[in-house]
C-alpha cells in the first residue's frame, strides 16, 4: 500500500490488487457518467445522514487491497472521518452501502470490474453493486446481493429509454429512477 500512496498525483488512477498497481482506466466520458450518477444518486436522498461520493479518489480497503469505486454511497460520519479526521486513510469497505464502476470496454480494468470487484464486494457485503456501460450504448446493471448465499443477483440490464428503478441501499421508502441516457446528457 506504501507504493500506492507515493505515486504522483498525474491524473492516472491506480488500485492495489494482491500486491499489485494496477492502472485503472478513466476519460472524460467515463469521468462525466459518474459524476452525473453520482448527482442524481444525491439528489434522491431525503436528507443528510449519507454521502454519495464519486470521483475515483475514494480508496476502498477490500481483502485483496485498495480499490476506487466510480460512485459509492456511505454513512456521513464515515465520509467525515476520512476527510477530516484523516483516520482511517482508507473507506473501510465494509461500510459502503453502494459501490458502482462505469466500465471502460476494451481496457485492463473491464475483466476486473465485471468479475474481480463482484466477489470482493459481496465479499465486503456491499448490498449493492451497479455497473454502468457506455459502449456502444449505454446501459446499467444493478446487482443486490442475496443474504443468504453471500453472492450477487443481477436483475436484468436497463438500458437508453427505459426506466432504471432501484430503492436507494441504507434509506427506508426511498426509490431512484431515472433513464440511463441521462447519465450521458449534457
Amino acid at each position: 500500500m506504501l507504493d500506492l500512496h507515493d505515486l504522483p498525483e498525474d491524473g492516472k488512477g491506480f488500485e492495489l490488487e494482491d500486491g499489485w498497481l494496477v492502472e485503472v482506466a478513466a476519460g472524460a466520458r467515463h469521468n462525466w457518467i459518474a459524476r452525473r450518477l453520482g448527482g442524481i444518486l444525491q439528489d434522491s436522498l431525503p436528507d443528510d445522514t449519507l454521502m454519495v461520493l464519486d470521483g475515483g479518489e475514494w480508496e476502498v480497503s477490500t481483502p485483496t487491497g485498495v480499490r476506487k469505486p466510480d460512485v459509492l454511497i456511505v454513512p456521513r460520519d464515515v465520509a467525515r472521518a476520512v476527510i477530516v479526521d484523516e483516520v482511517p486513510k482508507l473507506l473501510p469497505g465494509l461500510d459502503l452501502l453502494l459501490a458502482v464502476e462505469v466500465v471502460s470496454p476494451g481496457s485492463g480494468s473491464e475483466r476486473t470490474d465485471r468479475v474481480r470487484k463482484v466477489r470482493e464486494y459481496a465479499d465486503l457485503g456491499i448490498p449493492e453493486y451497479w455497473i454502468v456501460e457506455h459502449r456502444p450504448d449505454i446501459r446499467l446493471l444493478r446487482l443486490r446481493l442475496d443474504p443468504d448465499t453471500g453472492t450477487y443477483r443481477a436483475d436484468p440490464p436497463v438500458s437508453s429509454g427505459a426506466l432504471f428503478t432501484a430503492e436507494v441501499p441504507g434509506v427506508d421508502d426511498t426509490r431512484v429512477s431515472f433513464d440511463p441516457a441521462q447519465l450521458i446528457e449534457f
